[in-house]
């Protein structure tokens, strides 16, 4: 069994968060990138949950090889990490600039899969952190022909061995709901998955000495046209953070909880 995690580097949310609340997040003059270039960029936390998924099927004694790839200008440290925590396979798909979109990068990420070798599943992060889009699985699946199966808390093996399947926990706003998905299969991870592993110092030395598959777009085999995006990036800009807090005197929890109702009546959100 093949699983192939896709995943994408992007700027430490935190650090991106602070910078914006103390006033120094800055976009530059072209207004679509950032000038800050001490903002640590690392593997986007819901990918790194996905490489967890395909971790936990192994543990339950699933007989696969685990790839990860990632289409970017320097995932090195994003591969070096999946390494660390246990991918057999590490791949980039080496690419000049940022002014891809979800399509493209879709796109050659389901060529990468169908170059090389295929997968019995496909594991992504149900969205990125810092575009929060969430279609480049739903991209891929269609461009391989597979079933996907969004937000899930959990994937188990099913089926049989001439026959296997996925056997898949989502979480929905009215609960959790299991399905099965005959495989090949791309299944998308939410945070519900829970807290990934961490690497041990011997696999981070150890990943230090795995060199990873590059990958150029020329070598996919893909149409001019799939290479063009469909949707541009215009402007970029921070916008204007506003708080406003209001502390409520009390000595007691009781006369804190009257304080509150009568602020709460007096703006009129109870009557």
């Amino acid at each position: 069994m093949r699983i192939v995690v896709c995943a994408k580097q992007v700027l430490d949310p935190d650090a991106v968060n602070n910078y914006a609340l103390a006033g120094r997040l800055v976009i530059g003059e072209d207004g679509k990138t950032l000038t800050q270039t001490t903002i640590p960029q690392l593997m986007n936390a819901y990918d790194e949950q996905a490489l967890e998924a395909a971790l936990r099927l192994r543990d339950a004694g699933a007989d696969c090889r685990i790839a990860v790839v990632s289409a970017g200008t320097d995932p090195t440290t994003l591969l070096r990490h999946a390494a660390a925590l246990g991918a057999d396979e590490i791949a980039a798909i080496s690419l000049p600039s940022s002014g891809q979109d979800y399509h493209v990068i879709a796109a050659l990420l389901a060529a990468y899969i169908r170059s090389s070798g295929g997968a019995d599943l496909v594991l992504c992060g149900r969205q990125a952190s810092d575009d929060d889009q969430g279609v480049v699985p739903a991209l891929i699946g269609e461009a391989l022909g597979m079933p996907v199966v969004t937000v899930a808390r959990s994937v188990e093996r099913a089926g049989s061995s001439d026959r296997p399947a996925v056997r898949v926990t989502r979480v929905t706003p009215d609960g959790d709901e299991i399905v099965e998905a005959a495989c090949p299969a791309l299944v998308t991870i939410s945070n519900e998955l829970g807290e990934p592993r961490y690497p041990t110092a011997a696999r981070k030395l150890a990943a230090r000495r795995m060199k990873p598959t590059i990958v150029s777009p020329d070598e996919l085999s893909l149409r001019p046209e799939d290479l063009e995006p469909r949707a541009l990036l215009t402007r970029q800009y921070v916008p204007t953070v506003q708080g406003h807090c209001e502390f409520v005197p009390g000595n007691t929890p009781a006369e804190l909880a009257d304080r509150l109702v009568g602020l709460l009546r007096e703006d009129k959100l109870l009557q």
